[in-house]
């Protein structure tokens, strides 16, 4: 999500963020992964289910995954967010260094084996943009591909995501009542830019600051 937001705040401000995921079952492991496959068949096959992984293998309750949709992901805290949903919070104010940004997330596991959606509701601090100044900034954003012509149903997809390290964004809309609300939908390959490629990206740039010293140098 950050991948996308961070180019519009840097042309626009951002005033506050309300995000809503859907994620796949992989950003829970290989045992999720299993279980909702094996769901899915004994569902199919009129068999019944014994849930034992999601939400969280460590919780009270488990609940069906296959064809279902789950609005836990992590434990939940005090305040009734789960920790998933204070770890978005928190992360993307400490990312976009902004502690005043407001954000606010609900985070949903779906059926879906591989790649992470989202709906984002953003509020930009400058106002009079277009759905067009959005396209420009983030057409130009670094790691964003923007995939948005409704009228050739044009959008992404998480099923076109697996496999690729870009975040993808489309669906994006001025919102009908807020001068600068803006919505969009934005998927990404959970397992690559949301792991793997991310931490390589983030290597890359410590060696580019100079942060990384060669061992036989650390002395």
């Amino acid at each position: 999500m950050v991948v996308a937001l961070e180019p519009l705040k840097k042309a626009f401000g951002l005033k506050k963020v309300i995000v809503s995921t859907y994620q796949a079952v992989s950003g829970a492991g290989l045992d999720a992964v299993q279980e909702m496959q094996s769901q899915s068949r004994q569902l199919l096959d009129g068999e019944s289910i014994d849930p034992q992984v999601l939400p969280v293998s460590g919780d009270k309750k488990h609940y069906q995954i296959a064809f279902n949709a789950v609005p836990q992901i992590d434990l939940f805290q005090e305040n009734g967010y789960t920790f998933e949903e204070m770890k978005m919070i928190n992360e993307t104010k400490k990312i976009m260094h902004d502690d005043q940004l407001e954000v606010a997330a609900t985070c949903v596991r779906l059926p879906v084996e591989t790649g992470h959606s989202e709906s984002v509701y953003i509020e930009t601090e400058k106002s009079g943009m277009s759905v067009k100044d959005i396209h420009e900034i983030l057409a130009e954003g670094a790691g964003v591909t923007l995939q948005d012509d409704p009228a050739t149903q044009t959008y992404p997809l998480a099923s076109h995501c697996v496999g690729l390290p870009d975040v993808f964004v489309g669906r994006v809309r001025k919102d009908l009542d807020k001068e600068n609300g803006f919505h969009m939908w934005i998927v990404s390959d959970n397992l690559i830019k949301g792991a793997a490629y991310n931490s390589v990206q983030i290597a890359e740039s410590l060696d580019q600051l100079g942060l990384i010293v060669p061992e036989e140098d650390a002395s």
